[in-house]
């Protein structure tokens, strides 16, 4: 070891730490006690309720004393005076008058070139009417005189409950581009098929006659006549009721006249009525007549007479019965009938539509009704019909008739 070093190590002698200065707290005991700062006594802010009401009492106090002094001044009445003056003149005037200052040069010569309509303005200054630029629409109340939407509302009001003018039909503004006039008819009103009729072009549609005195010849014969019309109703059977069972059959005469008219009980059990199309219900089959007994007494009727129908293949082969070819009028099936409805096989509502005027099917079918109207549309060219069919017979026995008349 070196001399003159002390063998234990020399240990620096702790600082005294200076004692932390306490911050100051202002107002805590105290309340509403001021304090001095710089000499000047400051007084301490509001803590509860009755200080904070007390002080407002106070200031609402010195503000009212304040206001009453500069009232009380003789500038501050005149002023006060003036305007209740114009308060009063305001409220007694009813229609108030602007007076309309004198126009310069240049503001008359912006507005005739712009073409502005000017009022002339009276002998007083004031001006009748203000100007109306063409097409803007003038502010405020409007004359009776204009034409006003609800001047308008009221003299159409007052017109209906007199009946002094009369109702004037202007043509309404729609279009119907490749649409039928009688589609437009059933689904928005006679009215709406008459205006599309107009626009296309086609002639006024006659009026609908009765679907009774069309089908049926009044007076006429009720007995059972040469040629007769059939329909039958058919209701669904099996699963989904896809096949058919026969359910009424209707047979009229040449006049119209119902001769047969009768419901069949189920042979099967029914899964389908079809009520909105057949008409058919369950009470009406289940107090029916036996099928055997149906089907004689139809096949009797039919024995050596003219069947007219409609679609009437379908007619025998619910029955199970059979017909001679000859002597069966199928509407459907009728040439001319096609061309003029235009449809490969129309049905007996658009030919009764077309060709006799009258509306069929519209909702539940009647089988004696259906029968009804394929009679009339038989007699209606019954002529004709048997006419064709009998040249068509002779060309057949005679061939050589048929040659001779094209090479005529």
């Amino acid at each position: 070891m070196a001399k003159g070093k002390s063998s234990s190590s020399a240990v620096p002698e702790a600082k005294p730490r200076k004692p932390k200065k306490k911050k100051k707290k202002f107002w805590v005991n105290n309340t509403g006690v001021t304090k001095k700062k710089s000499g000047v006594e400051v007084p301490l802010p509001p803590k509860g309720a009755l200080e904070y009401s007390t002080n407002w009492k106070k200031l609402q106090q010195l503000m009212n004393e304040k206001t009453a002094a500069q009232n009380s001044t003789p500038e501050t009445q005149k002023v006060l005076e003036k305007k209740s003056k114009l308060r009063v003149d305001l409220a007694a005037e009813e229609t108030p008058s602007r007076k309309v200052k004198p126009k310069s040069a240049t503001e008359e010569k912006r507005q005739a070139a712009n073409g502005a309509l000017r009022e002339p303005v009276k002998e007083n200054g004031t001006q009748a009417t203000k100007p109306v630029a063409k097409g803007k629409r003038q502010k405020g109340r409007q004359p009776p005189e204009e034409n006003h939407i609800k001047d308008k509302k009221r003299k159409r009001e007052s017109e209906k409950r007199t009946g002094s003018a009369a109702p004037v039909l202007a043509t309404p503004d729609i279009w119907f581009d490749d649409v039928d006039p009688d589609e437009i008819e059933a689904a928005m009103g006679q009215q709406a098929g008459l205006v599309a009729r107009q626009q296309v072009g086609y002639a006024p549609k006659a009026a609908v006659h009765p679907v009774q005195e069309t089908l049926v010849k009044d007076g006429g014969f009720t007995g059972l006549t040469k040629a007769v019309a059939m329909d039958c109703e058919m209701v669904g059977v099996g699963p989904d009721g896809v096949e058919s069972i026969l359910a009424r059959v209707s047979i009229v005469n040449h006049f119209g006249k119902c001769v047969y008219d009768k419901y069949v009980k189920p042979t099967e059990k029914v899964t389908d009525y079809r009520t909105p199309v057949s008409g058919i219900r369950p009470h009406d089959m289940k107090n029916g007549e036996e099928f055997k007994v149906v089907q004689k007494e139809v096949a009797d009727l039919l024995s050596e007479r003219m069947l007219v129908g409609h679609a009437i293949h379908n007619d025998l082969k619910i029955l199970f019965l059979d017909h001679p070819k000859r002597k069966i009028r199928d509407t459907q099936k009728y040439k001319p009938f096609r061309k003029i409805v235009n449809s490969g096989r129309p049905s007996l509502k658009l030919l009764c539509r077309d060709i006799l005027n009258i509306r069929v099917q519209e909702s539940e079918h009647c089988s004696v009704q259906d029968a009804q109207a394929a009679m009339r549309l038989y007699t209606l060219v019954k002529k004709q019909w048997e006419a064709e069919l009998k040249e068509k017979r002779a060309v057949k026995r005679n061939p050589t008739t048929e040659s001779v008349v094209q090479n005529s």
